[in-house]
Parts: C-alpha cells; sequence; structure tokens
C-alpha cells in the first residue's frame, strides 16, 4: 500500500487526507443523527404528561431543551405555552432554524470533499502524463520504464481520488436525506404540542 501511494505522487497527500476526513465526518454524523438521540420516542408523552398535570416548570424546561434536538425545540415552544398559538409557532421556528443547521453540520464539509476528489485525480493525471511527454521529448519513447512510471502516477491519483469521491457523495446524500426525514418529524412533533395544549386536538 505504501509503494502504491508513493508511486502515486505528491498528490495522494492531500486525497489522502480527504479520505480520513470524509471518514471521521461519515462516524459522527452516524452517532449524531441517530432518531433516538434526535428526537426521543418518549419525549412528547412525557411533556404532555406534565401538561395534564401542571407540573411543568422551569427545570423541566432547562432539562427537555438539554436533552435533544426535538426537546430544544419543543422546550421553546412551552416557554411561551402562556401566549397566543401564533407566537408558541414563531418561537419554535426560530429555534428550529437554528437546530436544522445543527443538524447539516459537517455536511458541506463532506460534500466538498466529494467535488474535490475527483478533481485532484484529475490534476494527478495531468502531473503524471505532462512527466510522459516530458520524457518523451528529452529521451524519445526508448525507455518504457520511464513512460510506465508517469503514466502509473497518473491513473493511481485518478483511481484514489474517484475511490474517496464516490462514498464521500453516498453519504452525503443519505445524511440529507435522512435529515429531511428526521426535520418532518420533528415538525409534526412540534405542531401535535401547540395544538393539544391550546385544546385543538386531543392527545
Amino acid at each position: 500500500m505504501f509503494e502504491l501511494v508513493k508511486s502515486g505522487g505528491w498528490l495522494m497527500l492531500p486525497i489522502i487526507a480527504c479520505s480520513i476526513a470524509a471518514l471521521g465526518i461519515v462516524i459522527e454524523r452516524f452517532w449524531s443523527l441517530q432518531r433516538k438521540r434526535v428526537m426521543p420516542e418518549y419525549l412528547m408523552r412525557q411533556i404532555l404528561q406534565l401538561h395534564q398535570d401542571e407540573k411543568l416548570n422551569l427545570a423541566d424546561l432547562d432539562k427537555l431543551k438539554t436533552s435533544s434536538p426535538l426537546g430544544r425545540i419543543l422546550a421553546a415552544g412551552l416557554v411561551n405555552r402562556n401566549h397566543s398559538k401564533v407566537v408558541m409557532k414563531e418561537a419554535i421556528e426560530e429555534v428550529g432554524r437554528q437546530v436544522v443547521h445543527e443538524l447539516e453540520r459537517y455536511l458541506n464539509t463532506l460534500g466538498t470533499i466529494a467535488s474535490i476528489s475527483p478533481l485532484l485525480g484529475l490534476l494527478g493525471t495531468v502531473i503524471g502524463m505532462i512527466k510522459v511527454f516530458s520524457v518523451i521529448v528529452t529521451a524519445g519513447v526508448g525507455d518504457p520504464g520511464v513512460l510506465a512510471g508517469g503514466i502509473s502516477e497518473a491513473l493511481i491519483t485518478t483511481a484514489a481520488g474517484l475511490s474517496v469521491a464516490i462514498p464521500s457523495l453516498m453519504f452525503h446524500r443519505y445524511f440529507s436525506g435522512l435529515i429531511d426525514q428526521l426535520v418532518i418529524g420533528m415538525e409534526e412533533q412540534a405542531l401535535k404540542m401547540v395544538e393539544v395544549i391550546h385544546g385543538e386536538r386531543e392527545r
């Protein structure tokens, strides 16, 4: 493997760095975007029960705010539960935008890696071919070993760049879709809470 990386030239270093960064982001996002961590199933039942028993206090709201992204959104609405439905929704939407931004953390970086990795590989291809033609100009085509070295460098960097870009793009699309699903689920939960609290819907 080391010889393969070495034969690919110095452009293999940024490609390897991109692969390490992409792997770290994928692992972190898989951990952070678990449904049970973003929107625990028990949360709504617990909140509605406390509201029905009139036991919601500031300590409960502070605990709710730090429990999960959904908890943070619901807490923003509960703080304003004594105001109108419109005020509750506005508070929820304001915090919701911040939560969505946090859920999308590192996705831009992953998308950038998916975009630049094949370009780095292409740059390696160009540099390798330049070396090949330089050898041809100076020494002719009599030394196939030198020619093969330049072509090998070109092919290795291209393959490495694509090997990083393809899974990075796949995971970027996957996480984007997953976040969309989680956001829709949190919107439904928040709307249900607002309507129940204002007596427009049964639990």
